[in-house]
């Protein structure tokens, strides 16, 4: 599957745990809503991710990306040290050129 650049930095960041690289790839005011929690901003975002890799010790792969202008879905597995593991997950992304604009994470 071939992905946009910007997605597959994303990823790569996210299973190198680079919790710095992966906040980079959205905008400054960017938002993510993850199991009912917010977090705005990339120094929230990047918080948010390192505390998740911390904890769960999270790696993704990547199983469809559909793209819709600046609308794109991520479908992923991700495994990791959580119940119920490995989980396939969504990932709705509202894209800004090169940069996420905002990620909400469903199940």
């Amino acid at each position: 599957m071939k992905l946009p650049e910007n997605i597959a930095g994303f990823i790569k960041a996210q299973n190198e745990m680079d919790s710095t690289a992966f906040a980079n790839y959205f905008t400054e005011h960017a938002t993510v809503s993850d199991e009912g929690s917010s977090y705005s901003g990339r120094e929230e975002i990047k918080q948010w991710i390192q505390s998740a890799t911390e904890k769960y010790n999270m790696q993704l792969t990547p199983v469809d990306f559909t793209q819709s202008g600046s609308k794109g879905k991520l479908t992923v597995e991700v495994s990791g040290t959580f119940p119920g593991s490995p989980a396939v997950m969504d990932y709705h992304l509202e894209l800004d050129g090169s940069s996420i604009g905002s990620l909400k994470i469903t199940d």
